[in-house]
């Protein structure tokens, strides 16, 4: 059981990564100042919002993992003082 549901958890990132491309969705404000930066040769402020949309959209993933991984454990701890023998 253990092993399976690793293998679908690997095979799940391994999926999702490679799935993935370039994301370029911004606002259309974004968008405008954004280009005329970039026309303008500065494209410094374009990776960095580029960066943190980026970011904003991961944070919330990596809190959840977190999460499950806690709880994964907790009840793991559990289960383990669940079978163990009363001795006494």
């Amino acid at each position: 059981m253990r092993l399976r549901s690793i293998r679908m958890i690997f095979t799940l990132l391994f999926l999702v990564g490679a799935t993935t491309t370039e994301v370029l969705a911004q606002c259309a404000m974004c968008r405008a100042t954004l280009e005329n930066n970039v026309s303008n040769g500065n494209v410094g402020i374009a990776a960095g919002i580029n960066f943190g949309i980026l970011y904003l959209f991961s944070a919330p993933y990596i809190a959840i993992a977190v999460i499950a991984f806690l709880w994964y454990r907790t009840t793991r701890k559990n289960a383990s003082k669940l079978d163990r023998p009363v001795t006494g």
